[in-house]
């Protein structure tokens, strides 16, 4: 027990330092899996780093590094003048659209990051090139993937009910469903607000473009037309000229790289490739295309961000094989109360599944909550499931989980730091809030 409070106590004090400090996490989480895992866990280094989340840092190194290329050779800039004419120059409706289409990519069996990883670029390049809050912007396509990612056809959807069969629960695969996209819609809607949506509502996207020489957008724009802005002082296309911008053909180069990122969507989404591994090799072939103009892609990989999300990662990994992250579960499993054990599941579901996987979440905590559930308690079996289904997903907006990280690594325009602690603190948030109030809703009530 001494070994699990002490793991514990040292990941908090990890949140402590990097907070306070200008230090990354992810090194700290390194050292803190080295000296816990040895000392505590009397694990080699080669256990250790079994921990190690391979297929999570290809999938960030290879996203990162493919929409580096297409934004140095001006095609995210291109895409997001033409979903600016698609809507009217209404630029309000885009982190709705945003929202729908991750929402439907995961109701239809993406897995969530895969959604994730393909629209976020895009939208958070589209909220840099129009001054919306990138916070805001990535956010709703993080709540889009969780909000449609328990319908029956879906991966925690198919997950979550073969679970609740096998324990020969009662089952209502619509009600969880629903109960997610619900929430996610509810929430997106409060950050629209909250976060700038109203004044979105009320700029046309002619007013709302950032020129590219010292703006937040200038990170969006094509790497020939920074470097000209820069020595000659011009800026972006505002104004009248945005029509006409939008209106301009792309290059054959740029029409490549959308066959490219159509092909990252049909491998991954229905061929069921590895996300990193195709994202990657589309990257080269672009490079390889025209390597001078793609030198500078590479260094736009956000190692910082990659290094934070892999560092914690091993660590929780470590707790894995000491087994805390199941003493915590089994302890909460075990109380008296079945109302106050539901409570308690659904918070751990949460704070485990900020770090960890949502889908090891839900295989490994909805089976504790069995017996009590069996028992004829006053806890609606239905009414938890659809609560602790949510409480371990929306959690996914930690800059810990993939969700989070892509969200983070594609950030343009922003001090990095200061995006990161915004992410950790609404994760937090959600962590603490989003338990207690799905489990008044859905199993109180």
């Amino acid at each position: 027990m001494l070994q699990h409070i002490v793991s514990i106590s040292v990941l908090g004090l990890m949140f402590v330092i990097a907070t306070v400090l200008p230090v990354n996490m992810g090194a700290l989480a390194f050292v803190g899996a080295f000296l816990v895992g040895t000392a505590l866990g009397a694990m080699p280094a080669k256990t250790i780093l079994m921990g190690f989340p391979a297929d999570l840092f290809l999938t960030l190194v290879g996203i990162t590094y493919l929409f580096a290329v297409a934004q140095n050779n001006g095609t995210i800039d291109w895409l997001v003048r033409l979903a600016v004419r698609a809507v009217g120059g209404r630029i309000a409706a885009i982190p709705w659209i945003m929202f729908g289409i991750a929402a439907l990519l995961t109701s239809v069996g993406a897995v969530s990051p895969a959604a994730v990883a393909i629209i976020a670029p895009i939208a958070l390049g589209f909220a840099a090139r129009y001054n919306i809050n990138p916070l805001m912007m990535g956010l709703m396509v993080v709540h889009g993937a969780q909000g449609g990612g328990f319908s029956p056809i879906s991966i925690y959807g198919g997950i979550t009910n073969k679970i609740v069969e096998k324990a020969g629960l009662p089952l209502n695969e619509m009600a969880t469903a629903f109960a997610s996209l619900g929430v996610n819609l509810l929430v997106a809607l409060g950050l629209f607000v909250a976060l700038g949506g109203m004044r979105l509502m009320r700029t046309s996207s002619q007013r709302q473009a950032v020129p590219a020489a010292g703006g937040v957008g200038a990170m969006d724009l094509p790497f020939q037309a920074r470097a000209a802005a820069v020595i000659g002082g011009g800026a972006s296309p505002v104004g009248g000229s945005m029509e006409a911008e939008a209106r301009q053909p792309g290059t054959p180069y740029q029409y490549l790289t959308v066959l490219g990122l159509l092909a990252l969507s049909v491998l991954t989404l229905y061929f069921k490739l590895d996300i990193g591994f195709v994202s990657l090799s589309i990257a080269v072939l672009l490079t390889l295309v025209s390597p001078n103009m793609q030198k500078a892609a590479l260094t736009q990989v956000s190692w910082p961000e990659i290094m934070l999300i892999v560092g914690v990662s091993t660590y929780v990994g470590v707790m894995e094989k000491m087994g805390t992250i199941a003493f915590v579960g089994n302890s909460v499993a075990g109380l008296a109360s079945p109302m106050m054990a539901a409570l308690l599941l659904c918070v751990v579901g949460a704070v485990v599944s900020a770090f960890a996987s949502s889908t090891a979440v839900l295989g490994s905590l909805i089976p504790l909550a069995v017996p009590f559930l069996q028992q004829g308690s006053d806890v609606s079996a239905i009414g938890f499931i659809a609560a602790m289904a949510v409480s371990s997903t929306i959690v996914d907006v930690s800059p810990f989980s993939t969700n989070g990280a892509l969200v983070l690594a594609n950030a343009q325009g922003v001090d990095r730091h200061a995006f990161f602690r915004k992410l950790m603190v609404y994760g937090m948030l959600v962590t603490i809030v989003a338990p207690v109030v799905l489990w008044f809703v859905f199993v109180v009530l």
